[in-house]
């Protein structure tokens, strides 16, 4: 399986899943999100509980993708999220060392004055009026 068909597998498993999540049919007296449509790359069945408020085990994408990819190239496809991505990259690495540059760097002389403040600082709208 090359990279193509597996991004093609992704997506169409994907596009199912935000199909199977928008159409689902909330069942508002016992709390269940039903599905109501059959999926069976995402082995869901029509009238499956899929979200539900007692003992319920979530529908995990990560279990799908397991099942229809070999191990070796599941983090490929979909890195796992505990793991981290790009963005955790980002937050721990780059930003770090912004953060860093930025605290080192000698910034210039501010000066302690600012305009100077009006009414004697009780701003604009303090104004008395006696009757």
């Amino acid at each position: 399986m090359n990279a193509q068909e597996q991004r093609a597998v992704t997506n169409r498993l994907r596009e199912q899943w935000t199909t199977l999540w928008r159409t689902r049919f909330d069942d508002r007296f016992r709390a269940e999100g039903i599905a109501s449509h059959s999926y069976p790359d995402l082995f869901v069945d029509m009238g499956q509980v899929i979200v539900a408020t007692r003992d319920y085990k979530p529908l995990s994408f990560r279990e799908i993708l397991e099942a229809h990819f070999p191990s070796f190239l599941l983090d490929v496809v979909d890195p796992c999220s505990s793991r981290g991505g790009v963005r955790k990259f980002i937050r721990e690495s780059i930003s770090k060392q912004n953060a860093w540059r930025k605290n080192n760097v000698p910034s210039r002389l501010k000066s302690d004055k600012g305009q100077q403040l009006r009414r004697g600082g009780r701003g604009w709208l303090c104004r008395r009026f006696d009757l």
